[in-house]
Protein backbone atom coordinates (compact mmCIF):
# COMPACT_ATOMS: atom_id res chain seq x y z
CA UNK A 1 0.00 0.00 0.00
CA UNK A 2 2.74 2.08 0.66
CA UNK A 3 4.31 1.46 -2.53
CA UNK A 4 1.11 2.37 -4.20
CA UNK A 5 0.64 5.56 -2.17
CA UNK A 6 4.30 6.66 -3.08
CA UNK A 7 3.86 6.48 -6.93
CA UNK A 8 0.42 8.07 -6.95
CA UNK A 9 2.10 11.20 -5.13
CA UNK A 10 5.01 11.11 -7.61
CA UNK A 11 2.74 10.73 -10.90
CA UNK A 12 1.15 13.42 -9.31
CA UNK A 13 3.41 16.08 -8.47
CA UNK A 14 4.69 14.59 -12.37
CA UNK A 15 2.00 16.04 -14.06
CA UNK A 16 1.55 19.19 -12.12
CA UNK A 17 5.91 20.04 -12.74
CA UNK A 18 5.12 18.77 -16.47
CA UNK A 19 2.00 21.55 -16.47
CA UNK A 20 3.95 24.35 -15.35
CA UNK A 21 7.53 23.62 -17.11
CA UNK A 22 5.54 23.01 -20.91
CA UNK A 23 3.02 26.45 -20.47
CA UNK A 24 6.43 28.45 -18.81
CA UNK A 25 7.65 27.50 -22.00
CA UNK A 26 4.73 28.29 -24.70
CA UNK A 27 4.22 31.49 -22.78
CA UNK A 28 7.76 32.92 -22.75
CA UNK A 29 9.44 31.04 -25.97
CA UNK A 30 7.13 29.20 -27.83
CA UNK A 31 4.11 31.07 -28.61
CA UNK A 32 5.96 34.97 -28.48
CA UNK A 33 8.22 33.59 -31.47
CA UNK A 34 5.53 32.07 -33.28
CA UNK A 35 3.32 35.10 -33.61
CA UNK A 36 5.98 37.54 -34.33
CA UNK A 37 6.97 35.26 -37.51
CA UNK A 38 3.32 34.91 -38.15
CA UNK A 39 2.81 38.58 -37.96
CA UNK A 40 5.89 39.28 -40.26
CA UNK A 41 4.23 37.18 -42.39
CA UNK A 42 1.27 38.70 -42.66
CA UNK A 43 2.74 42.03 -43.24
CA UNK A 44 4.83 41.31 -46.06
CA UNK A 45 1.48 39.51 -47.65
CA UNK A 46 0.09 43.02 -46.72
CA UNK A 47 2.43 45.20 -48.36
CA UNK A 48 2.11 43.02 -51.77
CA UNK A 49 4.17 40.47 -51.35
CA UNK A 50 3.53 36.56 -51.95
CA UNK A 51 1.78 35.18 -48.57
CA UNK A 52 3.67 32.25 -47.76
CA UNK A 53 2.82 29.92 -44.29
CA UNK A 54 5.36 29.98 -41.80
CA UNK A 55 6.95 26.85 -41.24
CA UNK A 56 9.05 27.31 -38.36
CA UNK A 57 9.30 24.96 -35.19
CA UNK A 58 8.00 27.61 -33.24
CA UNK A 59 4.62 27.90 -35.58
CA UNK A 60 4.34 24.35 -36.43
CA UNK A 61 4.35 23.09 -31.78
CA UNK A 62 2.34 26.89 -31.36
CA UNK A 63 -1.07 25.51 -30.82
CA UNK A 64 -2.61 24.33 -27.44
CA UNK A 65 -3.20 20.23 -28.75
CA UNK A 66 0.51 20.38 -29.06
CA UNK A 67 1.31 22.13 -25.49
CA UNK A 68 -1.13 19.01 -24.22
CA UNK A 69 0.89 16.79 -26.28
CA UNK A 70 4.50 18.08 -25.02
CA UNK A 71 2.75 17.66 -21.31
CA UNK A 72 2.03 14.42 -21.59
CA UNK A 73 4.61 12.95 -23.05
CA UNK A 74 6.57 14.71 -20.44
CA UNK A 75 4.41 13.04 -17.88
CA UNK A 76 4.87 9.68 -19.19
CA UNK A 77 8.70 9.63 -19.59
CA UNK A 78 8.92 10.57 -15.78
CA UNK A 79 6.27 7.46 -14.88
CA UNK A 80 8.37 5.56 -17.03
CA UNK A 81 11.39 6.67 -15.35
CA UNK A 82 10.18 6.03 -12.09
CA UNK A 83 9.80 2.23 -13.00
CA UNK A 84 12.82 2.13 -14.53
CA UNK A 85 14.79 3.61 -11.75
CA UNK A 86 12.84 0.67 -9.45
CA UNK A 87 14.08 -1.64 -12.12
CA UNK A 88 17.62 -1.24 -12.17
CA UNK A 89 17.41 -1.63 -8.19
CA UNK A 90 16.02 -4.41 -8.25
CA UNK A 91 18.52 -6.30 -11.27
CA UNK A 92 21.05 -5.38 -8.93
CA UNK A 93 19.51 -7.70 -6.09
CA UNK A 94 20.68 -10.67 -9.15
CA UNK A 95 24.18 -9.79 -8.27
CA UNK A 96 24.12 -10.17 -4.47
CA UNK A 97 24.52 -13.94 -2.72
CA UNK A 98 21.65 -14.34 -1.45
CA UNK A 99 21.43 -17.85 -1.02
CA UNK A 100 25.08 -19.28 -0.98
CA UNK A 101 25.35 -22.43 -1.79
CA UNK A 102 28.67 -24.90 -2.29
CA UNK A 103 28.28 -27.07 -5.53
CA UNK A 104 27.49 -30.39 -5.26
CA UNK A 105 25.40 -29.38 -1.69
CA UNK A 106 21.89 -30.92 -1.27
CA UNK A 107 19.59 -28.61 0.30
CA UNK A 108 17.10 -30.64 2.41
CA UNK A 109 13.50 -29.15 3.65
CA UNK A 110 15.21 -28.79 6.98
CA UNK A 111 17.97 -26.78 5.83
CA UNK A 112 15.36 -24.30 4.07
CA UNK A 113 14.66 -22.22 7.80
CA UNK A 114 18.47 -21.84 7.92
CA UNK A 115 18.23 -20.11 4.61
CA UNK A 116 15.49 -17.90 4.67
CA UNK A 117 17.08 -16.08 7.63
CA UNK A 118 19.22 -13.67 5.81
CA UNK A 119 16.37 -13.26 2.96
CA UNK A 120 14.21 -11.95 5.96
CA UNK A 121 16.60 -9.84 7.47
CA UNK A 122 17.04 -8.05 4.50
CA UNK A 123 15.10 -3.93 4.87
CA UNK A 124 12.23 -4.16 4.35
CA UNK A 125 11.99 -2.44 0.93
CA UNK A 126 14.57 -4.63 -0.45
CA UNK A 127 12.30 -7.72 1.26
CA UNK A 128 9.66 -6.19 -1.36
CA UNK A 129 12.06 -6.94 -4.09
CA UNK A 130 10.94 -10.07 -6.71
CA UNK A 131 14.51 -12.05 -6.31
CA UNK A 132 14.14 -11.95 -2.17
CA UNK A 133 10.36 -12.65 -2.75
CA UNK A 134 10.85 -15.30 -4.98
CA UNK A 135 13.57 -16.92 -2.93
CA UNK A 136 11.41 -16.55 0.69
CA UNK A 137 8.24 -18.07 -1.15
CA UNK A 138 10.46 -21.13 -3.04
CA UNK A 139 12.44 -21.76 0.71
CA UNK A 140 8.84 -21.24 2.73
CA UNK A 141 7.31 -23.91 0.25
CA UNK A 142 9.87 -26.61 0.37
CA UNK A 143 9.82 -26.00 3.78
CA UNK A 144 6.59 -27.20 4.64
CA UNK A 145 5.84 -29.66 1.50
CA UNK A 146 9.34 -31.10 1.75
CA UNK A 147 8.53 -31.31 -2.44
CA UNK A 148 10.95 -29.45 -4.81
CA UNK A 149 8.12 -29.41 -7.37
CA UNK A 150 6.24 -27.21 -4.75
CA UNK A 151 8.85 -25.03 -4.38
CA UNK A 152 9.78 -24.63 -8.07
CA UNK A 153 6.06 -24.26 -8.69
CA UNK A 154 6.04 -21.47 -6.13
CA UNK A 155 8.92 -19.76 -7.14
CA UNK A 156 7.74 -19.68 -11.35
CA UNK A 157 4.38 -18.59 -9.70
CA UNK A 158 5.97 -15.80 -7.90
CA UNK A 159 7.57 -14.80 -11.09
CA UNK A 160 4.50 -14.90 -13.25
CA UNK A 161 2.22 -13.00 -10.61
CA UNK A 162 5.32 -10.10 -10.68
CA UNK A 163 5.01 -10.13 -14.44
CA UNK A 164 1.36 -9.35 -15.08
CA UNK A 165 1.62 -7.16 -11.95
CA UNK A 166 4.43 -4.88 -14.19
CA UNK A 167 2.07 -5.00 -17.38
CA UNK A 168 -0.82 -4.02 -15.39
CA UNK A 169 1.39 -0.75 -13.85
CA UNK A 170 1.92 0.45 -17.33
CA UNK A 171 -1.82 0.85 -18.39
CA UNK A 172 -1.48 4.59 -17.36
CA UNK A 173 1.22 4.80 -20.15
CA UNK A 174 -0.72 3.12 -22.82
CA UNK A 175 -3.33 5.43 -22.06
CA UNK A 176 -1.20 8.26 -22.42
CA UNK A 177 0.14 6.68 -25.50
CA UNK A 178 -3.77 6.63 -26.86
CA UNK A 179 -4.38 10.15 -25.84
CA UNK A 180 -1.51 11.91 -27.71
CA UNK A 181 -2.44 10.90 -31.75
CA UNK A 182 -6.27 11.50 -30.30
CA UNK A 183 -5.31 15.11 -29.09
CA UNK A 184 -3.59 15.66 -32.31
CA UNK A 185 -7.04 14.68 -34.32
CA UNK A 186 -8.98 17.18 -32.24
CA UNK A 187 -6.58 19.52 -33.23
CA UNK A 188 -7.34 17.95 -36.93
CA UNK A 189 -11.22 18.94 -36.50
CA UNK A 190 -10.88 22.19 -34.75
CA UNK A 191 -8.62 23.80 -37.64
CA UNK A 192 -10.45 22.03 -40.44
CA UNK A 193 -13.82 22.95 -38.83
CA UNK A 194 -11.98 26.85 -38.47
CA UNK A 195 -11.01 26.54 -42.11
CA UNK A 196 -15.01 25.65 -43.33
CA UNK A 197 -15.91 28.74 -41.51
CA UNK A 198 -13.75 30.74 -43.15
CA UNK A 199 -14.41 29.49 -46.67
CA UNK A 200 -16.28 32.75 -47.75
CA UNK A 201 -13.01 34.48 -47.63
CA UNK A 202 -11.38 32.30 -49.35
CA UNK A 203 -14.00 32.75 -52.18
CA UNK A 204 -13.25 36.55 -51.57
CA UNK A 205 -9.55 36.39 -52.44
CA UNK A 206 -8.33 36.32 -48.75
CA UNK A 207 -6.52 32.72 -48.07
CA UNK A 208 -5.01 33.72 -45.34
CA UNK A 209 -7.18 32.66 -42.78
CA UNK A 210 -7.92 29.46 -44.16
CA UNK A 211 -4.40 28.54 -44.44
CA UNK A 212 -3.97 29.73 -40.96
CA UNK A 213 -6.87 26.99 -39.94
CA UNK A 214 -5.38 23.99 -41.63
CA UNK A 215 -2.23 24.74 -40.83
CA UNK A 216 -3.21 24.12 -37.18
CA UNK A 217 -5.37 21.11 -38.48
CA UNK A 218 -1.73 19.35 -39.85
CA UNK A 219 0.81 20.81 -37.69
CA UNK A 220 -1.39 19.33 -34.44
CA UNK A 221 -1.49 15.61 -35.94
CA UNK A 222 2.34 15.53 -37.15
CA UNK A 223 3.47 16.93 -33.75
CA UNK A 224 1.06 14.12 -31.86
CA UNK A 225 2.24 11.38 -34.11
CA UNK A 226 5.82 12.40 -33.71
CA UNK A 227 5.73 12.63 -29.95
CA UNK A 228 3.61 9.12 -29.81
CA UNK A 229 6.15 7.21 -30.82
CA UNK A 230 8.86 8.60 -28.91
CA UNK A 231 6.86 7.41 -25.80
CA UNK A 232 5.97 4.01 -27.97
CA UNK A 233 9.82 3.90 -27.84
CA UNK A 234 10.70 4.25 -24.39
CA UNK A 235 7.47 2.10 -23.62
CA UNK A 236 8.63 -0.50 -25.26
CA UNK A 237 12.45 -0.18 -23.83
CA UNK A 238 10.80 -0.06 -20.30
CA UNK A 239 8.74 -3.33 -20.98
CA UNK A 240 12.11 -5.02 -22.63
CA UNK A 241 14.02 -4.30 -19.17
CA UNK A 242 11.21 -5.41 -17.03
CA UNK A 243 10.46 -8.90 -18.56
CA UNK A 244 14.48 -9.39 -18.30
CA UNK A 245 14.40 -8.61 -15.00
CA UNK A 246 11.62 -11.62 -14.28
CA UNK A 247 13.69 -13.86 -16.38
CA UNK A 248 17.04 -13.33 -14.91
CA UNK A 249 14.94 -13.36 -11.43
CA UNK A 250 13.52 -16.88 -11.68
CA UNK A 251 17.12 -18.25 -13.86
CA UNK A 252 18.59 -16.99 -10.48
CA UNK A 253 15.94 -18.75 -8.82
CA UNK A 254 17.29 -21.91 -10.76
CA UNK A 255 20.42 -21.66 -10.54
CA UNK A 256 21.43 -20.79 -7.02
CA UNK A 257 18.39 -22.15 -5.28
CA UNK A 258 16.10 -24.81 -7.07
CA UNK A 259 18.67 -27.34 -8.62
CA UNK A 260 20.16 -27.81 -5.09
CA UNK A 261 16.82 -28.81 -3.29
CA UNK A 262 16.71 -32.79 -2.08
CA UNK A 263 13.39 -33.97 -0.48
CA UNK A 264 14.65 -36.64 1.24
CA UNK A 265 17.75 -37.71 2.10
CA UNK A 266 20.24 -40.12 -0.13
Amino acid sequence: MRKDTNELFFQLVALMLAIILVHAAYVTVVRPNADSIINHAAEVAAAGGEFVVPRTFFVVIKDFEQEACFILMLWALSIMGYKARIAMRESRMLELPLVTVSEGTRILPGDAGQLVRPLQSLPERQQRYLLPRALTTALSRFQVTSSVEAATEAAHTACEAESSRLDSELSMVRYITWAIPSIGFIGTVRGIGAALGQAHEAMAGDIAGVTASLGVAFNSTFVALLISMVVMFFMHQLQLMQERLVLDTYAYCENRLLRFLKSQPA
